[in-house]
Order: C-alpha cells, then structure tokens, then sequence
C-alpha cells in the first residue's frame, strides 16, 4: 500500500510539472520502471573451504568468526591497500587472533579480492587442512615431532623439523616436493585438539593440490591412528 501512495505521488507530481493528463504521466514512468536496468543479486561469499581451505566452522572456532564477516571488517580497514604482513600483523593486535589463523585470514581474503591466486602465498603456494582429534594437544604434538610416533601413521615422511619456540606449533622442511609444514594445535575441552596443517612454499600450483589431498588424507589416518 505505501508503495502504491508513493507511486501515485509521483504521478501527479510529474503531471504537475509536465501539463500532462494523470495517465499519460503514470504510462511514462511505468515506462521508464520497465526500462531501468534490474541490479544483479550480490554475489554469494565464498567459503572458508573455498577461500583458506578449511571449513567454515573450522575457521569460525579458530579464529571466532566466519569468514565473511572477516571480509567485511578488512574492506571497511581498508586491507586491499596493504601488504600481506600489514594485515595479518593488524588481525593480530587489534583481533587478538593467534598468528597461525591471522595468516589464514589475510589468505582467504586476498583471495577473495582477487589480490592473490588460489593457494598462493608470497614466495610460493601454500594449502592447509584441517581435522579434530579426540586427544590432549600433548599427545597429537608428539605424533608430529617424535619420529618413532610419526611412522605409526605417516612412515618415512621426508620432514625435519625446525626449532620455534611457539606454544602447540611445530615447522617442518619437507624434503620432496622442497617446501616446509606448519602444524598448529588449538586444545578443546574434552581432550580433543583441533589439528591445522599448512604446506607451505611450494612451487607449482599442481604441487599444492597434491599435497592438500594428501594431507586430509594423512590427517584422517592421524585420527584414527590416536582414536584407535
């Protein structure tokens, strides 16, 4: 009903303004309503599996919110005048989130602006995955770093590790393809600890996609292997 009051309106104002009869006026502006060009619907936002190669709720747990909302308080920052580094360093202190996720934040939404190419990173292509697992982080960190514990479900992985001091985080120069791995732990309540690999550095876009199969795959057999 407003929407007619509104219309009528503008009826007989143009009728006023152009002498001519209510009808003639109302069959222009139909006229013109039919004409104007339909705005498209806005396009839907991708999703965190699409955009960090995690899911949705991964993301959401990780790092407290789902990415769409991460796109948004970043384009109304201003992130796609920055740098890499800028904008993670900013997730970082004025977010609070861990560095691992701000890393996969600022990914996702380069992507998602078109500022880099699906699982490219700076100095090479990076995937990641995902998996929770219903063990301590303790348990699940030794399950990376304790060679004997590794082979129990990842034999002869060609991984060595290198020294950090971060908390639940261990990295990896993996030998073939040359590249390295970071592995970070988020502790949930019940024992469970969430699992975040990221591949880093590799060289060639068919490298990635290899190696992000491979590691849903091994992080399944890694569930199972401390599940079991």
């Amino acid at each position: 009903m407003t929407t007619q009051k509104t219309f009528k309106r503008r009826v007989r104002a143009r009728a006023a303004k152009t002498g001519e009869a209510y009808t003639a006026a109302r069959s222009q502006l139909l006229r013109k309503a039919d004409a104007a060009p339909v705005a498209p619907p806005p396009a839907p936002v991708a999703s965190a599996e699409e955009l960090a190669g995690m899911s949705d709720e991964a993301m959401l747990r990780g790092s407290g919110r789902p990415i769409g909302e991460w796109l948004e308080i970043l384009d109304a920052w201003g992130a796609t005048d920055r740098k890499h580094p800028e904008i993670a360093r900013w997730l970082v202190a004025e977010h609070g989130i861990g560095g691992w996720w701000a890393q996969s934040v600022t990914v996702a939404y380069e992507r998602a602006r078109g500022m880099r190419a699906v699982h490219q990173q700076t100095g090479g292509f990076s995937v990641s995955a995902t998996r929770t697992v219903a063990a301590p982080a303790d348990r699940v960190l030794a399950a990376f770093t304790d060679p004997g514990l590794r082979d129990g479900w990842l034999p002869e992985a060609p991984m060595r590790r290198r020294p950090t001091t971060a908390a639940n985080v261990a990295r990896f120069d993996w030998d073939e393809p040359p590249s390295r791995v970071v592995v970070g732990l988020v502790p949930k309540q019940g024992a469970r600890t969430q699992v975040a690999v990221a591949h880093e550095k590799l060289a060639t876009a068919e490298d990635a996609a290899r190696m992000k199969a491979a590691w849903r795959a091994w992080l399944g057999r890694l569930k199972q292997h401390l599940e079991g």
